[in-house]
Parts: structure tokens; sequence; C-alpha cells
């Protein structure tokens, strides 16, 4: 009886783990086929479907960014010991076999260029090449070209090249001012002597003074991103997604020399009036405003009562300047100019320097209660 019973629960038993044994293969099974599904669901993704790709965009760029190379030659270098020559003035250049000879020795430096157009016009930095006198541009293809500076403008960091060339690589220009924080931007450049080299981020601000530039009328009204750009990038060309120029690569915010997550540009349609200045006449004609300003903070609207929270406030008038022979008064808040609206110093900056001498730009100002338009026929300084 006891040996039967021991049979009949040996069985008992093998059958639950037979039943267990089954159910567990059922579930494996189960989830192998869950897993299967999934992984095929990821790897079958329709073409073009990737959200950003922007392969399209840097083939367009890298062909018209060039690599330049500037050197100081040895005899600029040693003139420029001599003037930096304290006994000069009293012992001649000859006082102690000119000591600041090997002192001084020749700069160099690397930065980048855009191809302005097909026959040879480059656009670049003023800082990239002030100080040389031996210019190298290499073209994304190799070839290599002497080049001679046309002209530059220090107060927005700007100088135009040329290399006997034809048939070269341009790109199209977007509109910077239609440019939108948040949209995406390719730096192109050689930084670090990489040359070729693409980085890819946003646009974070718009209109950004960081005083880099000295002087009372330096024009600093730059794209912020957050494209890395670093020592060799500056020159280069920043574009957007679909390949377009918007802007010349300027100037990183940095405690260390090298990319900290910040960088500047010069928007294309400032740098498209200064450089057409240039190639036509040697130099860029400014117009000007004729005003000192500073921005409408919430401080000084309290204090005079304004109903305003953004603006220029026109501070004082320059004698015989466009904006007095056009009525501008002291304390006047400029709104507009031609119906864009103006928040700031450097984008009212930007709006001017884009003008040619003899325009007439309308200005919208907020004077004893309310708005009126004031056409101001625009001067050289």
């Amino acid at each position: 009886m006891n040996r039967w019973l021991s049979m009949v629960v040996a069985g008992a038993v093998g059958g639950l783990i037979a039943f267990a044994g089954m159910n567990w293969m059922q579930s494996g099974r189960l989830s192998s086929q869950s897993l299967s599904a999934v992984t095929v669901s990821n790897v079958n993704v329709p073409p073009g479907s990737v959200p950003f790709d922007f392969r399209e965009a840097a083939a367009k760029a890298m062909p018209a960014v060039v690599h330049i190379a500037a050197s100081e030659s040895k005899e600029t270098a040693s003139n420029r010991g001599r003037q930096g020559d304290p006994f000069r003035f009293f012992f001649g250049d000859d006082f102690l076999g000119n000591p600041f000879e090997d002192y001084y020795a020749p700069r160099q430096g690397t930065g980048s260029g855009v191809i302005y157009s097909d026959d040879g016009y480059i656009v670049t930095n003023n800082h990239v090449v002030e100080f040389a006198d031996e210019l190298q541009v290499t073209l994304y293809d190799n070839r290599k070209f002497t080049a001679e500076v046309v002209g530059a403008y220090p107060k927005t960091d700007l100088a135009v090249l040329k290399i006997e060339a034809s048939g070269l690589p341009t790109l199209d220009l977007a509109d910077s001012d239609e440019a939108q924080i948040g949209e995406w931007v390719l730096a192109v450049g050689n930084p670090l002597n990489l040359t070729s080299t693409v980085t890819a981020g946003i646009i974070s601000a718009k209109g950004r003074d960081i005083n880099i530039i000295e002087g009372r009328d330096a024009i600093e009204s730059f794209i912020q991103t957050d494209a890395a750009v670093n020592p060799g990038n500056s020159g280069g060309a920043l574009v957007d997604a679909q390949g377009r120029w918007l802007g010349i690569n300027t100037a990183i915010s940095t405690r260390t020399g090298f990319f900290q997550g910040y960088s500047f540009a010069i928007p294309v349609n400032i740098v498209n009036k200064i450089v057409d200045d240039i190639i036509e006449y040697g130099a860029y004609q400014r117009a000007y405003l004729g005003v000192g300003i500073f921005e409408l903070d919430g401080d000084y609207a309290t204090e005079n009562d304004l109903p305003l929270s953004q603006g220029v406030v026109v501070d004082n008038i320059d004698d015989g300047g466009s904006a007095q022979y056009a009525g501008i008064l002291p304390k006047d808040v400029i709104l507009a100019v031609d119906g864009r609206q103006v928040r700031s110093v450097p984008q009212l900056q930007e709006i001017v320097g884009r003008a040619k001498v003899g325009d007439t730009l309308t200005l919208t100002v907020f004077r004893n209660g309310r708005e009126i338009e004031v056409p101001v026929r625009l001067k050289a300084g």
C-alpha cells in the first residue's frame, strides 16, 4: 500500500514538473517573439526619417570655406621691434646691434575664410590677417594661392582678401534677420589646423554684444550659437541646415582660450554691406545716425513714467549729425526702424550699419506719451 501511494505521489509530482516546464517554455517563446518584434520595429526605419541629418548642408558648405595661413615677414617683425625699442630715439637703430631683432620673432597664425565670389574674393576676420604681410590660402581641393588684403573694417572685425582664381564655389545666402533662436546651424572651418571641420549646434541668441571690439562706434550684433568653435575657426562660415551662409564665425566666450559652450558669428546681412563696399570703394562707406544711445530698462522706465519695457533711449545728439537734422531729441525712445522692432543697442547699430549713406530710415520713437515717425536721412560720420 505504501509502495503504491509512493508511486502515485511521484507521478503527480512529475506531472506538475512537466506542466510547469511547458508553461515556462511557452513563456520563453512569447518573450522571444516580443523581443524579436521590437527589434524588427527598430531596425526597419523608413529612409529619410532620421530627425537631424546635415550631410547635404555640410557638402554644400565645405568647398566654399578656405584655410588661411597668415605670417609676418622677418623684416616686418624687426621693424616692429625697432618701434618698440625705448632706446632707439636716443641712440639710433644700431644701438647694441638691435637686440630686439631676435626677440621679435615673426608672428604666425591660421584661420578660415569664406569664398565671397567665384572670381577670388574671400571674407575673413580682420584679426586673422591684420598682423600679416604674407598670406596663403588653401582651397578645399588643396590648391594653394597667395592672397592680398583688399581692405578691412576693424570696427566689425572683417577683412576682404583676393586670390587670382576663377570658377570658385560659393554659398547661397540666408537672411540673417529671419534666423530664429533654436534653429540648427553648422560651423565650418579649420579649428586647431584640423582642416574642413564641421560642428553643429543651435542659435542660442541674436543681437549679442560681448564687447570684444574696441571703440564707441564698434558694431557688435552677433549671432550666438553653441556650435563648437576653436582657434582657427575664425573667419569660417556659419550656415543653416540647408547649407546657406548665415554668418562669419568670429569669437568664443572662454576662460581657457578654447570652446566652453558659446560661439559668436557676424550676421551675413551686415557682412554683405561691408564687403560690397570694400570691393567697390576700397573701404566701408559707413552711415551714422549721430546719437548717443543706451538700452531701456525697468528702472529708467519707472523713473521717467514710461509705459514701455523695450527700446533704445537717445542720450545725446551729435552736433551736425543725421539725427539732429531730422529732429530727433534727447530722451526719445526708438522703438522701430522701417517697421522693424528695435529691442537693443546692438540691433539698432546693425540696422543702421547695413544702410547706405544717403538712405532714409523711418524711426518710430516714443515722445511725450505718444509714438511718432521721424524720417532720418543718413550722413557719413
